[in-house]
C-alpha cells in the first residue's frame, strides 16, 4: 500500500524577528528543533520511504537533512512546498499543495515505491488535508498546536488510500515527545 507522509518542520527560532518567516532562508532550527527532527527520523526509519522532498526554507530543509541522514536518502528541494505566502489565498495554497501531492503519489505508484515524505509547513498541510477530504470541523479539532496548526513541529500526517480506493485515509501518526 502506497503512503505519503506529510511532515511539518521541527521547531524554529521563533524569536528571530530579523529574518522574514515566509521567505528563504527563514529562521533556523533551535536545539529543541534538532532533537525533534532526530525523533522524526527515528520514527520514519521503518516507513519504507524512498523519496524526500522539502520546502526550501531553512527550518524545513534542515529537518529534512536530519531525516534524510537517518534514512540514508537524499533530499530534493521543491519550491511548491514553501510556506503559505501573505498574498496567497487558501484556495490557491490548496491547489499548489494538491499538485505536488498528486505528482508525488503518481510517481510513488509508478516507481513501485511504498512511501514518500513531503516536508513542509503547517498551513500547507492544513490546506492539503482539506483537499484530501478532511472536514473543516475535524481540521478545527486538530488545530491545537503552536500558531493553531493541525500538526506540531516535526509531527506527521499519514495519507493512504482507503481499501476501496475511493477515499483518502488521513491519520496524525507522530507527535514528537522530546524534552
Amino acid at each position: 500500500m502506497q503512503t505519503i507522509y506529510l511532515a511539518r518542520h521541527a521547531s524554529p527560532d521563533w524569536n528571530r524577528k530579523d529574518i522574514p518567516y515566509h521567505l528563504p532562508p527563514g529562521p533556523p532550527l533551535t536545539p529543541q528543533g534538532r532533537l525533534e527532527a532526530a525523533a522524526l527520523g527515528a520514527f520514519l526509519r521503518t516507513a519504507n520511504i524512498r523519496t524526500i522532498a522539502s520546502s526550501p526554507l531553512e527550518r524545513c530543509h534542515h529537518t529534512a537533512r536530519i531525516v534524510g541522514d537517518t534514512l540514508s536518502l537524499p533530499v530534493a528541494i521543491d519550491d511548491t512546498l514553501t510556506e503559505w505566502q501573505p498574498d496567497e489565498s487558501s484556495d490557491a495554497l490548496g491547489r499548489r499543495m494538491w499538485r505536488i501531492f498528486r505528482d508525488t503519489w503518481e510517481a510513488t505508484v509508478d516507481q513501485g515505491h511504498q512511501a514518500a515524505l513531503l516536508l513542509t509547513h503547517g498551513g500547507p498541510i492544513m490546506e492539503l488535508l482539506r483537499r484530501l477530504g478532511m472536514s473543516d470541523k475535524v481540521i478545527e479539532q486538530h488545530r491545537v498546536y503552536d500558531h493553531r496548526n493541525p500538526v506540531p513541529p516535526a509531527g506527521v500526517w499519514q495519507v493512504s488510500r482507503g481499501h476501496d480506493h475511493t477515499f483518502w485515509e488521513l491519520s496524525l501518526v507522530f507527535v514528537p515527545q522530546v524534552a
